[in-house]
């Protein structure tokens, strides 16, 4: 075999040992690249509760679009899971189906949180609202997120003060717990900041999703003279259909989700949580290798609380300056929303 002959297959050797390492490589790069994530999520109420359950699917389908589909990310729930041994069954269900993430929805989720994830090391766990994260207990696989529900708390209280005529507005509680106790509070420090001699009427009524007895505070609210009312969790649709019936002499602020639609008439404003700030948060943090270990925190500054103005509310123009001067002064340390 001549030089030439040889030299001319070599070349072609290595040309062709050159593209199969470039077929490759290429092949393990669109492998990579389509690794779909999955997530499962547990939630206590309905996905359509316009309170604390839809916030986080809403926040979800955000993520969901944000990254170009289910094709890229994946997410499963299971709502309605009141009963914290159904939800426990759940999340251990999910982390063995093999889920990236699991997310347990609820504050009152977080003992089956620490106690299921020690036996899934290579599952990220995340549950709030709380920042309790147990790596002081070993356990470095768990993220935990809340909300300064406070702060627009706080705003809704500047509004409640200064649209109430009857000098008397009211708090339809759920649990004194967590982020709806952060927000009571808030709502309470923005109305006595704002017009102390306001009376202040107060009722929890023990349960988060318990309609029928969210209705019936609302009602003695009303009764007692109260006519500008807040509530949080998702029993508030039956505070809101008290309201309404009032025909407008009774307004209401809203929190969590947007429940505007539901009686577009009475409703001034709502605090927005957007759940996708943190959950953006987590996945980068995931995807860098870290598996938990962190509390994170939605707030007006970073922009996963926001408020949401009703434009057809007739008397808006009263109160949205104050309101958003109060938001301003929440994000530059200007108002303490803390009570």
């Amino acid at each position: 075999m001549s030089k030439n002959i040889k030299l001319f297959t070599l070349t072609l050797l290595l040309a062709l040992a050159l593209a199969l390492a470039l077929v490759a490589c290429s092949s393990g790069s669109d492998e990579a690249e389509g690794e779909k994530l999955r997530v499962a999520v547990i939630m206590p109420s309905s996905i359509t509760d316009l309170a604390f359950s839809q916030s986080i699917y809403d926040a979800l389908v955000k993520i969901q679009e944000e990254r170009g589909g289910e094709e890229n990310f994946e997410f499963v729930y299971s709502e309605n899971m009141f009963q914290v041994d159904d939800a426990a069954a759940a999340i251990r269900d999910f982390a063995s189906q093999g889920y990236d993430i699991v997310i347990a929805h609820g504050s009152q989720y977080g003992t089956s949180v620490q106690e299921i994830a020690p036996d899934f090391p290579e599952t990220v766990f995340a549950h709030g609202t709380t920042n309790r994260t147990f790596v002081d207990e070993g356990i470095t696989n768990v993220y935990a997120y809340e909300a300064a529900s406070n702060e627009g708390g706080y705003v809704n209280g500047v509004m409640a003060a200064k649209l109430t005529q009857s000098n008397i507005v009211g708090i339809v509680g759920p649990i004194d717990v967590g982020d709806a106790k952060l927000y009571i509070e808030g709502f309470e420090k923005g109305v006595r900041d704002t017009d102390p001699n306001v009376q202040i009427l107060k009722v929890f009524t023990g349960s988060f999703g318990d309609v029928a007895l969210a209705r019936e505070a609302a009602d003695a609210h009303i009764s007692a003279g109260a006519d500008v009312l807040i509530g949080t969790g998702q029993m508030v649709v039956g505070a809101i259909a008290a309201v309404e019936e009032e025909e407008g002499r009774v307004l209401w602020l809203g929190t969590q989700s947007s429940q505007t639609n539901l009686a577009p008439d009475i409703i001034v404003a709502n605090q927005i949580y957007d759940w996708s700030v943190t959950l953006r948060e987590i996945l980068d943090k995931v995807e860098n290798g870290q598996l938990g270990g962190e509390a994170l925190l939605i707030t007006l500054a970073n922009e996963g609380l926001y408020m949401e103005y009703n434009e057809d509310f007739a008397r808006l123009d009263e109160v949205r300056a104050d309101a958003e001067a109060a938001v301003q002064g929440i994000i530059d340390g200007s108002i303490d929303a803390l009570p």
